[in-house]
């Protein structure tokens, strides 16, 4: 439906040529002229977020504070991450992880970098960017929707969205496997050896990792400001960059625990090659009577884990938030 507003006279012309007059002539009906148009369309363009540049803009400048954020991360991080993935994959307590690497020597303790380099820079990239992207889109097309849930909904697809990097995590946890050292000797060596088995075994993991980045994702952008604001506030931005450090080390270091166990999982199903496609719940019951039955044996690497999450989203949180205020003087 057309409707056009005539200034000078006051009027809303609707598209089928009725003339709702705005004055205090003879015809004037303040309930249908005031409240059934003037006010309806008042409330729909005050009631969006106003959005100071195209959703293409926003969201590139999100494309580039996401992947620099990640390039910092995983330099500082990377072999701590080496040394949980050694503990998850074969349940073994921190002094024999160390004692894994001592022995493999400083010149393979950042083998396997350029999968994650690649992998997390392009998931944050498209985390950021891509949540930013849907956040605009429900903002548009459903605008009657409630903002958490427009929020939640963008985030669990920018989540799942991050599927089409995962061979990147494939190989990543292939070439940081002991068992693949002299078989794989390089990235393009371990892609061309997962090719051999089809397509599909680049994917292997994927119920896992569907489960994992939703729901993370979701929670991530909906705690990450208020848990921000409930941090004491200050004008100095060395202060407000030490929140952005705090928040995103308590809110990674969270869900970095709380999803430990998928992720677990998502390590064993991955570091097979070939084979038969075994669902998360049969690997998880694989892995528990594996190790004694035992609980805490699933466990195994939560430690390091969280500490990496606990430094690792620290950093990312406020590398974001630097970069982001170094490019395009924008502070979240």
């Amino acid at each position: 439906m057309n409707i056009q507003s005539n200034n000078s006279t006051g009027t809303v012309t609707r598209g089928n040529g009725a003339v709702a007059s705005g004055g205090n002539g003879p015809n004037h009906d303040p309930v249908t002229s005031e409240h059934t148009l003037q006010q309806p369309i008042t409330t729909v363009i005050t009631a969006r977020p106003v959005f100071l540049h195209t959703v293409t803009h926003r969201s590139s400048q999100e494309f580039i504070c996401g992947w620099s954020a990640a390039i910092v991360n995983i330099l500082l991080t990377f072999p701590v991450s080496k040394l949980q993935f050694r503990q998850t994959l074969h349940g073994i307590g921190l002094k024999s992880a160390v004692r894994q690497l001592k022995v493999e020597g400083f010149s393979r303790l950042y083998r396997g970098l350029l999968p994650p380099l690649i992998h997390k820079s392009s998931t944050l990239c498209v985390m950021f960017g891509m949540y930013d992207y849907y956040r605009y889109k429900l903002y548009t097309q459903a605008p009657r929707f409630p903002l958490h849930i427009q929020n939640t909904c963008a985030a669990l697809l920018a989540g799942s969205t991050e599927v089409v990097l995962m061979p990147l995590e494939r190989v990543q946890t292939l070439l940081q496997d002991r068992q693949y050292n002299y078989r794989l000797r390089n990235t393009l060596d371990a892609f061309h050896t997962v090719s051999r088995y089809g397509s599909r075994e680049y994917y292997r993991g994927m119920s896992a990792i569907l489960l994992r980045n939703g729901p993370s994702c979701a929670l991530f952008f909906n705690l990450r400001l208020p848990l921000k604001n409930m941090l004491p506030t200050s004008t100095h931005d060395l202060h407000g960059f030490l929140n952005d450090f705090v928040s995103g080390a308590i809110l990674g270091a969270g869900l970095s625990a709380l999803f430990y166990p998928i992720n677990v999982v998502k390590t064993r199903m991955q570091a097979q090659l070939g084979g038969e496609f075994t669902s998360c719940w049969a690997t998880l019951h694989k892995i528990y009577h594996e190790r004694n039955c035992s609980v805490r044996a699933v466990y195994y690497g939560l430690g390091v884990n969280v500490s990496r999450a606990l430094f690792g989203w620290g950093i990312t949180n406020v590398s974001y938030e630097i970069v982001k205020q170094f490019l395009f003087g924008k502070i979240t």
